[in-house]
């Protein structure tokens, strides 16, 4: 085989540039974060021996943390599959006395653990575990298990203890292990069959190349264009054919028109999966796979519309049918809706760890992807703050960064990031007045949303 050419080496000039631009950023606007200043802990919060012996605990795990980190990273499972993995995270919580439901909410890989009185407030915390198709886990979902799993061990060893005796009003932690957020909506579906009645605020961390407090996450949603056509001799009688191959490279190309009007934090990304079976042939079957996101869900929404418009006047210009499914066998993930009031906890609790977490605006907008704890965060407050295990240049979804959800410094990114949770959510249980501010900030922002009918 003679290659003629190959692909050619990505400039790092836009990337170099983004490095700089948040570097800048970050020295100009590091005290926007509320920390340790004024106003970041109402009411005092937990009492600060308790939030110490969380921290401790969390510290004290470490060894039950590396070995998540390192069992579920040796044998990745993809979305509703990671039957080891959840296995493996409830093997763990039982060895410290945690009873936990395996298959909970009708998802066989969920699993659902509990500590304290449902009579008070309930503060979720969200495990994710599952892994990448071939690449593994590229997005360092062990480090998020790890993360939660000992958040709640932290949390449940001081909170039976006889140390938070009438020191912290009844209130409840639950840990939602929740599969499939890779290419699905696995807390959709839980939030579907119950997971989240109950339940006043969730948090949860993910793993990234920086320690960021607030960065944006875009809202999803899966689509399929399947075109038909007539097939006839592409040679003797071609306009006897309707080709649906057509239909689909022109509705390819009216998405990269479209890109022009779109606004800039938009996304939309499309494969033909099929376009026919001999050259001979005038196709009759095209599919097109395309994911669409967008920063709000209401500019989402409308990038749906305009999606579609654009298949059925491909389908209109070349006579064929096209049949248009959005999100099957997966549900719309909304963009992240962040808490303020709850970040300035994370962000006090990781400066005590060492760390010092970027705030929102640092980062460029550009440097977006998705998650479905968008949904959750539309119905009830939450947190999706970012743990740096990386490099900052190192991407997610990429073998580099495979690798280094492995290291140590995935292992330390773990331990400092339960010690975050469980102290944020001790905090969200102590503190009526952090409680008062982190409900008031969500009405503000318009409070729960109908997700399973939004796009209707």
């Amino acid at each position: 085989m003679d290659r003629m050419n190959r692909p050619t080496p990505p400039s790092t000039a836009y990337l170099d540039h983004l490095v700089a631009e948040t570097a800048g950023r970050r020295a100009a606007l590091a005290a926007a974060v509320p920390g340790d200043g004024e106003g970041a802990r109402p009411d005092g919060g937990a009492p600060a021996e308790l939030v110490a012996a969380v921290e401790r605990a969390a510290d004290e795990l470490e060894p039950d943390l590396a070995e998540i980190v390192r069992r579920l990273h040796e044998h990745p499972e993809p979305a509703f599959e990671e039957v080891r993995s959840s296995a493996t995270l409830v093997e763990v919580l039982a060895r410290h006395g945690v009873e936990a439901e395996l298959g909970a909410h009708g998802v066989p890989t969920a699993f659902r653990a509990e500590v304290g009185d449902a009579a008070g407030p309930t503060i979720a915390i969200c495990a994710e575990y599952d892994a990448l198709p071939g690449i593994g886990h590229a997005c360092g979902h062990n480090v998020i298990a790890a993360s939660g799993v000992g958040a709640f061990l932290a949390l449940h060893r001081v909170l039976t203890s006889g140390d938070a005796a009438g020191r912290v009003p009844a209130g409840r932690v639950v840990l939602l292990g929740t599969p499939a957020e890779e290419g699905h909506s696995g807390k959709e579906v839980l939030a579907r069959n119950g997971a989240l009645e109950g339940i006043d605020a969730a948090i949860m961390v993910h793993p990234y190349g920086l320690d960021v407090a607030d960065q944006v996450w875009l809202g999803r949603r899966l689509l399929t264009w399947t075109f038909t056509g007539r097939p006839a001799h592409a040679s003797a009688q071609p306009y006897m054919g309707r080709n649906a191959l057509d239909a689909a490279t022109l509705a390819y190309q009216g998405i990269g028109l479209l890109r022009q009007q779109m606004p800039p934090v938009d996304r939309v990304h499309a494969t033909i999966a099929e376009g026919g079976t001999r050259p001979s042939i005038i196709t009759e079957r095209a599919v097109v796979h395309l994911y669409a996101r967008s920063k709000y869900p209401d500019t989402l929404r409308d990038l749906s519309r305009r999606l579609d418009d654009i298949a059925r006047g491909a389908a209109l210009m070349t006579g064929t049918e096209v049949e248009i499914t959005w999100d099957d066998g997966a549900h719309p993930s909304l963009p992240v809706r962040t808490n303020e009031a709850l970040t300035g906890r994370w962000v006090a609790a990781q400066r005590r760890r060492g760390r010092d977490p970027l705030p929102a605006g640092v980062l460029s907008e550009t440097l977006a992807a998705s998650t479905d704890f968008g949904n959750v965060s539309f119905r009830v407050p939450g947190i999706h703050p970012l743990v740096q295990v990386s490099e900052p240049d190192v991407a997610l979804h990429t073998a580099e960064f495979a690798a280094a959800a492995a290291t140590p410094a995935a292992v330390s990114a773990a331990v400092d990031s339960a010690a975050g949770l469980a102290a944020t959510a001790l905090d969200y249980l102590a503190d009526a007045g952090l409680r008062a501010a982190v409900h008031e900030e969500f009405a503000a922002q318009g409070g729960p949303v109908d997700v399973v009918r939004y796009f209707d």
